[in-house]
């Protein structure tokens, strides 16, 4: 049974249940989607990814968790924090906020919103001293997001993800950050009439 972690004023998010496997990918697994997360993939990438989310919740406390809407409980997505893992990465084991939303809810201002409020989480109960995030150069939406919500480019973070070809699309990664001591300032910028 999933355990609801962040209520924000539209979205709930939650840990997984065995049933949101394939709502997600319904909802998600499309070209335009994953087009910077190297394409669509079958339903046993899915059940492995859900696994390690499983799992980082069950060690760490987080997880990307399922992001659905208080009005009518759909699922648009995912956001959450895990830890870096990836393959090259300078900064293993470090926090790391991520998303990823179906097309109809893009321009709606959901991702802002999960990530606002993984950010306070991130900072409050979990008490981490920094996040990050990655994206790659041409994915202007996340790294636009990014940007929106205060964090820094952290160029000297880059680095060459080995899964992927190089170069490419998908090379070279770039993080940005956002420390604890700046969330309070960033986050203040972010209430409506700011």
């Amino acid at each position: 049974m999933s355990e609801t972690l962040i209520k924000t004023e539209r979205l709930r998010l939650r840990t997984w249940d065995a049933a949101d496997v394939d709502p997600f990918m319904a909802a998600t697994n499309t070209p335009a989607v994953l087009r910077w997360l190297n394409g669509v993939q079958e339903r046993p990438f899915y059940e492995a990814m859900r696994s390690r989310i499983d799992a980082c919740q069950r060690e760490h406390g987080h997880g990307f968790w399922i992001v659905e809407r208080k009005a009518d409980g759909v699922i648009l997505g995912f956001c959450g924090l895990k830890r870096v893992n990836a393959p090259g990465a300078p900064n293993p084991d470090a926090f790391e906020i991520g998303w990823r939303f179906r097309e109809d809810a893009w321009g709606q201002g959901y991702a802002k919103e999960a990530a606002i409020g993984t950010l306070d989480h991130a900072f409050g109960p979990l008490g981490a001293t920094e996040v990050i995030a990655m994206t790659v150069a041409g994915n202007r939406a996340s790294w636009g997001l990014m940007e929106r919500l205060g964090m820094s480019r952290r160029a000297d973070l880059d680095f060459t993800d080995t899964r992927f070809p190089d170069p490419g699309d998908l090379n070279p990664t770039i993080q940005y950050a956002m420390r604890a001591a700046d969330w309070p300032r960033a986050r203040a910028a972010l209430e409506p009439g700011s």
